[in-house]
C-alpha cells in the first residue's frame, strides 16, 4: 500500500522538483503531494509540467497563501480520502534530508507516529546561528513541560502518521498554523494514547530560497501552548494512562 508525502510550498521553484525526485527515489511505495499556495515564482507550474512524466507526483493548487497548518490539513484530507497507509510531512527546502525517509518508514513498524528529531542522541542542526538554536531549544522545553509531552522535538515538521492516528485525533478541528499546529498534533496524538517514536535527524538550513518563518509565529505558538495547557482535561482522556507507554516507545530517549 503506498504512502504519501505532503510538501507544502510557497515560492519553492528552486527546490521542488529536485526534492521530489530525491524523495521518490527513496522507496517505490512513496508518492508526493505538492500543496502550493499560489506561489508567484511558478512553483506549481513547474510541478504541473512534470506530472505526466512522474505518476507518483501529485499537485494541489490553492488560490491564496493559507498557511502551513492549512496545507497539512489539505494533504491529510487528500491522503485519507485515497486510502494511503502512512502520511508523511516534510519541508521542501532540503532542511529535511530525503535520505532519512527509509528510516522513518521502517520505524513505523512498531509505532503510530514517527518524528524526525533534532534533539535525541544522534540528531542535530547544521548552519544555524546560536540565538536560533537557543530559541528552538527553549521553545521545545517550554512545550514539553507545559503540555507534559514525552517528546523532545515538538516543532519538527518531519513526521510520519498512520492513517488510524489521523482518523482518531481529528486534526481538522485544529485552527492554529505553523509551529502551533505541529505542537497541537503531538499533544493530540499523545493524549489519544498512541505510540510516538523519535528518530535522529540532522536538520540543515535551506539550500535555496528564503525562509518563511517569522518571530511573530513563534510568539503565537508560545501563547497557543499556554492556552492549551490551561484547558480542563477532556472527559475520558487517556493521557495519564498513556504516559508510561509513550515513554517506553521513545527508543532514543536518553
Amino acid at each position: 500500500m503506498p504512502s504519501l508525502i505532503i510538501l507544502p510550498t510557497y515560492n519553492e521553484a528552486e527546490n521542488v522538483l529536485r526534492l521530489s525526485k530525491e524523495g521518490l527515489a527513496q522507496d517505490p511505495s512513496l508518492e508526493i503531494l505538492v500543496v502550493d499556495d499560489n506561489s508567484p515564482d511558478g512553483t506549481a507550474d513547474l510541478v504541473e509540467s512534470s506530472l505526466a512524466e512522474e505518476p507518483r507526483l501529485h499537485l494541489l493548487r490553492r488560490e491564496q497563501k493559507l498557511g502551513l497548518g492549512s496545507a497539512y490539513l489539505a494533504g491529510f484530507h487528500y491522503g485519507l480520502e485515497r486510502g494511503y497507509r502512512w502520511i508523511l510531512t516534510m519541508d521542501c527546502d532540503f532542511s529535511h534530508n530525503p535520505s532519512d525517509l527509509p528510516r522513518m518508514l521502517a520505524a513505523m513498524s512498531d509505532c503510530d507516529m514517527v518524528i524526525g528529531s533534532r534533539y535525541v542522541p544522534g540528531g542535530g542542526i547544521a548552519n544555524w546561528t546560536l540565538d536560533r538554536r537557543l530559541l528552538s531549544r527553549f521553545a521545545n522545553l517550554y512545550t514539553r513541560m507545559l503540555l507534559r509531552l514525552p517528546v523532545r522535538d515538538c516543532t519538527s515538521g518531519y513526521r510520519c502518521y498512520s492513517r488510524s492516528v489521523l482518523e482518531a485525533v481529528d486534526p481538522f478541528a485544529i485552527r492554529s498554523s505553523g509551529y502551533s499546529f505541529l505542537e497541537d498534533m503531538v499533544w493530540r496524538v499523545h493524549r489519544g494514547g498512541f505510540r510516538i517514536r523519535e528518530i535522529p535527524i540532522v536538520f540543515e538550513d535551506r539550500r535555496a530560497g528564503s525562509s518563511k518563518i517569522d518571530r511573530a509565529e513563534i510568539y503565537r505558538a508560545a501563547w497557543h501552548v499556554l492556552a492549551t495547557a490551561l484547558k480542563p482535561p477532556a472527559l475520558g482522556s487517556r493521557s495519564s494512562e498513556a504516559d508510561a507507554d509513550h515513554k517506553s516507545s521513545l527508543s532514543d530517549e536518553p
